[in-house]
C-alpha cells in the first residue's frame, strides 16, 4: 500500500506547493506595483499550471515520456469533458461570442498543432521552441488587447487581498517553499505512478491520462464547482480553454526544450483523436443554445466516461 500512499501524498504536496507558490509570487507582484489584471494573466495563470509542468518535466527527465504527454492530453480532455461537464450540471455556463471567436478557436488550432507535431513520434527541441514562442505571443496579444488590464475575476481580486500584507521575507519564503513543494510532490507522484503501473502491468500512458491528469486538474475542478454553486460561471469556459492552451504551449513547450518527449503510437491513434474530438463536440454543444447547462453538461460527462471505457 506504500506506493499508493506516497502517490496520494505527492499529489497533496504538489497541489499545496502550487498554491503557496501563487501566494508568494502574487505578494511579490503586488509589492512591485503590478495591476490585478496583469497578475491574473501571468502569475496566477502560470502558477496554477505549475503542478502539471513539474510533473511533465520530471517524468521526461526520468525517461517516462508517456506520463509527460498523458498528463497534458488527459488534463485537456478532463478540463472540457469532466470539469466543464460537472460545472454545467450544477449551474448553466453562458457562452460569449468572444469565447467562440477567440478562446475556442485558439484551443482547437493549438490542439491540432500539438497532434501534428507529435505525429512523427517525437516532440524535440525546436518543436518546443515553436510551442513556447507561441505561448509568449499568445500572452503578448492578451496583454495588448483592449481591456486586458481590467479585472472581472473575483478570485484574482480575493487572492491579491489575502497577500497584500505579506512582508518581502514572507513572500519570498512562500515562493521558495512552493518551488520545493512542487519538486518533492512531482518526484513522489511520478516515481510511485511508475511503480503502480509496473505492479499491475498497466501502461504509463493510462496512468498519465487518468490518475495523474485528473489529480493535477483537481484545482480547476474544485474551483469550477465552487463557482457554479456560487452562480459565478461567467469566466468558467474562458478559464478552462485558457488552461488547455497553456497546457500545450507552455508545459509541452518547456518540457521539450529541456528534454525531447517521445510520443507513443497509442497516443497518436487514440488519445489525441479523443482530445480533438471532444473539443469539436464542445463547439456543437456551445452553438445550440449558447450555454452549457444540465443537458450539455451531462453529454460532456458521458463523453468522458466513454473515453475511459474505450481507454480501459
Amino acid at each position: 500500500m506504500l506506493p499508493y500512499f506516497l502517490l496520494f501524498l505527492g499529489l497533496v504536496i504538489l497541489l499545496y506547493g502550487g498554491k503557496i507558490l501563487v501566494d508568494g509570487a502574487s505578494a511579490m507582484a503586488v509589492k512591485l506595483g503590478m495591476s490585478a489584471g496583469l497578475i491574473g494573466m501571468t502569475v496566477v495563470a502560470f502558477g496554477t499550471s505549475a503542478p502539471e509542468l513539474l510533473v511533465s518535466v520530471n517524468a521526461a527527465l526520468k525517461g517516462n515520456s508517456d506520463i509527460s504527454i498523458g498528463n497534458v492530453v488527459g488534463s485537456n480532455i478532463a478540463n472540457i469533458a469532466l470539469v466543464l461537464g460537472i460545472s454545467g450540471i450544477f449551474y448553466p455556463i453562458l457562452i460569449r461570442k468572444s469565447h467562440i471567436r477567440f478562446d475556442y478557436l485558439v484551443t482547437l488550432l493549438v490542439s491540432i498543432l500539438f497532434y501534428g507535431l507529435s505525429y512523427n513520434g517525437l516532440i524535440g527541441f525546436w518543436e518546443g521552441i515553436l510551442l513556447f514562442g507561441l505561448f509568449i505571443a499568445f500572452n503578448v496579444y492578451l496583454f495588448k488587447s483592449p481591456g486586458a488590464d481590467l479585472v472581472n475575476n473575483t478570485e484574482v481580486e480575493e487572492e491579491i487581498e489575502q497577500v497584500k500584507g505579506y512582508s518581502w521575507a514572507a513572500s519570498i519564503g512562500l515562493f521558495l517553499g512552493g518551488v520545493v513543494g512542487l519538486y518533492l510532490g512531482s518526484e513522489l507522484l511520478v516515481t510511485n505512478a511508475v511503480k503502480i503501473s509496473r505492479e499491475f502491468g498497466v501502461s504509463e500512458r493510462i496512468i498519465g491520462v487518468t490518475i495523474i491528469a485528473i489529480g493535477t486538474s483537481l484545482p480547476e475542478l474544485i474551483t469550477s464547482i465552487i463557482a457554479a454553486l456560487s452562480k459565478r460561471t461567467d469566466l468558467a469556459l474562458g478559464n478552462i480553454l485558457g488552461s488547455n492552451i497553456m497546457n500545450i504551449l507552455s508545459i509541452i513547450g518547456i518540457t521539450a526544450i529541456i528534454k525531447p518527449i517521445g510520443v507513443s503510437q497509442e497516443f497518436i491513434d487514440s488519445d489525441f483523436l479523443w482530445m480533438i474530438g471532444i473539443t469539436l463536440f464542445l463547439f456543437v454543444l456551445m452553438r445550440t443554445k449558447m450555454r452549457v447547462s444540465k443537458v450539455e453538461g451531462s453529454l460532456l460527462l458521458l463523453s468522458y466516461f466513454a473515453y475511459l471505457y474505450f481507454l480501459l
